[in-house]
């Protein structure tokens, strides 16, 4: 049953795009002349358009197990605060907090880098390995699931939970192909700084001094 409550988080249009837009600011920190970047890009943008529309569009989730299977979802469970029912109000901050997280390594990972190579002239960028990259290798990527994770924390929908692993697929092909190209790039020196560090999380005590 639909508390009156709940009921009003639905049919907020204006709420529907604030979100797009608050979230999708995170973009603006990627490199979008790269070509790569337009799938995981488009992606993650589905990801919030999802989130938005199902927390204060129409709980499509929920009409559509109903009419599929005539039963009524209790809050939490594809639609509503997810964890509200076990942990109240502390579910939504976690599910902030997460996405704060993930927000502060997608800005300062872009603020390294792109001082030390993205700004750089073609063939004048240099390993970045300061900052958080002296223990992660993408702590963007990390930073885009975690902001999402936090999402789901917040309102889990059954598009969200299908989404979710294939945008970790497709963060972690990129890397897999970034990293390519900075072996070909610089080499040695790439393979060592790699054989540091963490992809997505750190390798603690394996950072480079």
């Amino acid at each position: 049953m639909i508390t009156e409550d709940i009921w009003s988080h639905f049919g907020s249009w204006w709420a529907v795009a604030l979100w797009i837009v608050l979230y999708g600011v995170f973009l603006l920190f990627m490199p979008f002349y790269k070509k790569s970047q337009r799938k995981p890009s488009t992606a993650y943008m589905a990801f919030v358009v999802a989130y938005a529309l199902e927390m204060f569009g129409i709980p499509m989730s929920m009409f559509i197990i109903g009419w599929a299977f005539g039963i009524t979802l209790p809050e939490g469970v594809l639609w509503g605060h997810t964890l509200g029912q076990w942990i109240g109000y502390w579910g939504m901050y976690l599910g902030i907090a997460t996405s704060l997280l993930g927000g502060m390594l997608i800005f300062f990972g872009w603020r390294r880098i792109y001082k030390e190579y993205w700004s750089r002239n073609e063939g004048t960028g240099k390993i970045v390995t300061g900052g958080i990259y002296r223990y992660i290798r993408h702590p963007q990527y990390t930073g885009f699931m975690l902001v999402t994770l936090g999402m789901m924390m917040e309102w889990a929908t059954l598009p969200l939970l299908i989404m979710w692993p294939i945008l970790g697929v497709i963060y972690y092909r990129l890397a897999l192909r970034e990293e390519k190209d900075m072996l070909a790039e610089f080499g040695e020196a790439y393979a060592q700084y790699r054989q540091q560090t963490g992809m997505f999380l750190p390798r603690w005590g394996k950072a480079k001094a």
